[in-house]
């Protein structure tokens, strides 16, 4: 699948990015289809994270572009950045609920902070996001009366409370049972489909992601590594593509953090 930048949502260009010293990000290129589920995929602390923060304008390039719909986010003032966060939606990687409020007011939230909709029509559009990720009865469980699946769940409600352009999830499958991870999966992919939205899901989980993603991207070494369409990933023979893919644990994603040798550090050698 050819990526043109008129198709994209997303656009960016030779982004850097750095915390302090540690440069994280040494000049990304990826662009976003509209209408499709692209997955980012690549180790803990690779920066997939800090992406999403810097499409969503939380934080600023060092150099580079981020382009959403048409515009530069990093370049808008705060209230055209606020605008355009109005047509995102998140889900966090640990759900990020307010505890002390119930499920329904948790997806009620964004609704009412806003829109100026009267509350009858904000209980009818909570009880369809509910609907929509099965959870309708829930409506009154509060956050700790959830199992960790069912808050996923109930994020992802959130996430779509205002029908955004544009959704984002933070490692979506971490620490989830094989029955909810394989739910959320399918939410993900049937809510893009099923309200025509775009959708970015960074994680390391490749197997999940490979199911439900039209388009893939491999951050390593603070650069896209690798990509293609599932099919072009699986097909590949990329030494980078075949460790994640099959899991290997030699290959060029080492293990070890960079260090002086093993026995220098024993003082066992020269």
């Amino acid at each position: 699948m050819s990526v043109n930048s008129s198709d994209s949502l997303v656009d960016i260009q030779d982004l850097k990015f750095a915390y302090g010293q540690n440069q994280v990000l040494k000049g990304v290129n990826l662009k976003v289809p509209r209408g499709k589920v692209v997955a980012i995929l690549g180790t803990s602390g690779c920066g997939k994270s800090t992406l999403l923060r810097l499409i969503g304008g939380q934080s600023q390039p060092a150099a580079g572009s981020v382009r959403v719909n048409g515009q530069t986010v990093h370049e808008m003032n705060d209230n055209a950045l606020y605008l355009m966060r109005r047509k995102m939606g998140m889900m966090f990687q640990k759900s990020g609920l307010f505890t002390d409020l119930s499920t329904f007011e948790n997806i009620a939230f964004p609704m009412r902070e806003r829109t100026s909709l009267p509350e009858p029509v904000i209980r009818d559009l909570v009880m369809m996001k509910l609907q929509a990720v099965g959870l309708r009865s829930a409506h009154s469980l509060m956050p700790n009366e959830l199992s960790g699946g069912m808050q996923r769940r109930v994020a992802l409600a959130r996430a779509i409370a205002l029908d955004p352009m544009l959704v984002m999830y933070d490692e979506p499958f971490a620490g989830l049972d094989p029955i909810s991870l394989n739910v959320i999966a399918n939410l993900i992919r049937r809510l893009n489909d099923a309200l025509g939205v775009t959708s970015i899901v960074v994680s390391y989980d490749v197997v999940e992601s490979l199911k439900i993603a039209d388009y893939v991207y491999f951050i390593s070494g603070g650069v896209v590594a690798a990509h293609g369409t599932v099919a072009e990933v699986n097909a590949s023979s990329d030494p980078f593509v075949r460790q994640f893919v099959d899991s290997l644990h030699d290959g060029p994603v080492a293990f070890h953090y960079p260090a002086k040798p093993y026995l220098a550090d024993l003082r066992l050698g020269s």
